[in-house]
């Protein structure tokens, strides 16, 4: 639904605009000496000793009643109710009033009083038009305790028109503050263990460091082609092998993959490494930032969210990978044929509903390699059973081909994931440091690429040669920041924690 806006009642506002400056009002401010936020305001006043406030803000109510006039003026803080009179403002003060609208910008200067209603209001003595709204906000309807019903209703619309969400939706802002305070929460974390924020290209020769399709594109001065990178996981190491012991950059990815509920093409990832660190080190210290991070922006560890107790105290679940295969798709994923793989997966596929047809999914099936066909029977069988924060650990090796072969085990990977309400928030590996061994995996990516699978690593010489001087063992993570905000302020859909998400053009 299109939120659209009357000829007639544009071309009213236009005429108040050209009104104003004929009357010598400039519509468009440089700034105001704002003294007070709203909440300031009202928390500011006291019975019997009257208080001088200063606020701005935009209109977000309005209700003229003759020579008085009463509005609600909204900022970042929240609102205060603006009470007008004619007898105050003058001739020419209030007639300015009359060429205001919702959703203008306001600043207004008066004292604090109360109505005989009882709310706290300012009664204005000077007001100054700082931003004529020449758009209407859909606000909606407002009931008696200032909510917004109706308006913006429409969620596509919501994210095409953010400005528009933020300016309307409280609840909106408060999202993206929440996820604010996870970020800084993150950082002062790593900082307080001597973990350095740096930066790496987001612009790549070759990428690497995850197993997915890159954005491709063409740079001019060097006529050549670079990648938008997927991850920042093989600068991060290249640090490593320069002697910087720990780092950490939290930035944009972009992978060229399909959009839907938790996946966007743009996201947001934090990723960390650690010198002589292993996956058992990292598995402790992610349990340790996230508690962290909850009791910082949700006030304590355990939290209740969709309807589930999510519990972040540690130490958290550790599940082996092989036996949640086992339990919820029936085969073992070490010993079962790629033909049994393929055969069970084509058989969920088609009982969760999730393929349109048998025919189709044997078809997508038969061009999967080992690995994907593991990950995508995991996705099936196993993910939505992952409701409450746990680690996953020990993934076959197909599926890990930057990660060092388990010890005493070399069929699986020192590796694990961290499950909460069926989505991967982070993923972690003991780092694989033998560039020959590593250049073995690459090779194995690429013949994987020859069979059809489009996400597979590319042969990366310069991170290899960057291997060959000598990476310390290290242990590494990445954590899905929009997935973990989606979960912290209850968000069924990542679009609504990425203030401006991807969307198909209307044309």
């Amino acid at each position: 639904m299109s939120v659209g806006v009357p000829s007639y009642v544009a071309a009213a506002r236009r005429e108040k605009l050209d009104a104003l400056r004929q009357r010598g009002v400039e519509p468009f401010a440089y700034g105001y000496a704002r003294t007070h936020t709203a909440r300031e305001a009202v928390d500011a006043f006291t019975p019997n000793r009257p208080v001088t406030v200063r606020v701005a803000g935009r209109l977000v109510a309005l209700r003229a009643h003759g020579k008085t006039c009463f509005a609600h003026l909204a900022d970042a803080s929240g609102r205060v109710q603006l009470y007008f009179k004619k007898d105050d403002l003058g001739e020419g003060g209030y007639e300015l009033m009359k060429l205001l609208d919702l959703g203008d910008v306001v600043g207004a200067e008066g004292f604090m009083f109360q109505t005989r209603t009882g709310e706290t209001t300012v009664h204005v003595q000077q007001v100054q038009l700082l931003a004529k709204a020449l758009r209407p906000l859909p606000l909606g309807k407002e009931d008696a305790t200032g909510e917004q019903h109706g308006g913006l209703a429409d969620a596509e619309q919501r994210y095409r028109q953010r400005y528009a969400d933020l300016a309307i939706h409280g609840d909106v802002r408060d999202v993206f503050r929440l996820r604010a305070q996870a970020i800084t929460a993150m950082r002062a974390f790593l900082d307080a263990r001597g973990y350095v924020e740096v930066e790496t290209p987001v612009l790549q020769p070759v990428y690497g460091g995850a197993l997915a399709q890159p954005f491709v594109t063409h740079y001019h001065a060097l006529d050549d082609r670079f990648y938008l990178r997927i991850a920042t996981e093989l600068y991060l190491k290249r640090c490593i092998v320069g002697g910087m012991e720990r780092v950490y950059e939290i930035g944009k990815d972009f992978r060229n993959e399909g959009i839907d509920r938790t996946h966007n093409p743009e996201f947001t990832m934090l990723e960390f490494y650690e010198a002589y660190a292993d996956y058992h080190d990292i598995m402790d210290l992610v349990e340790e930032m996230l508690h962290h991070v909850v009791m910082e922006v949700c006030g304590g560890s355990v939290i209740e969210r969709f309807g589930t107790t999510f519990d972040f105290t540690p130490p958290l679940p550790r599940l082996a990978y092989v036996d949640l295969v086992r339990q919820h798709a029936g085969i073992d994923p070490r010993t079962a044929t790629d033909e049994v793989l393929r055969d069970t997966l084509v058989a969920r596929l088609v009982g969760a509903g999730l393929a349109g047809s048998a025919a189709e999914a044997a078809t997508e099936a038969s061009h999967m390699p080992r690995g994907k066909l593991l990950d995508e029977l995991f996705k099936v069988c196993v993910e939505p059973t992952l409701e409450r924060p746990a680690f996953v650990v020990d993934h076959p090796i197909e599926l890990s081909p930057l990660a060092k072969a388990k010890r005493g085990d070399p069929a699986l990977a020192e590796r694990f994931e961290l499950y909460a309400r069926g989505h991967e928030l982070a993923n972690a590996f003991s780092e694989l440091n033998d560039p020959d061994e590593q250049r073995a995996r690459f090779a194995a990516q690429g013949v994987a690429r020859t069979l059809g699978d489009r996400e597979a690593h590319e042969m990366d010489l310069d991170y290899l040669r960057a291997l060959e001087y000598g990476m310390p063992p290290t242990g590494g993570c990445g954590i899905g920041i929009d997935r973990l905000v989606m979960l912290l302020a209850e968000q069924v859909s990542i679009r609504d924690v990425i203030l401006f998400p991807m969307l198909r053009s209307r044309e």
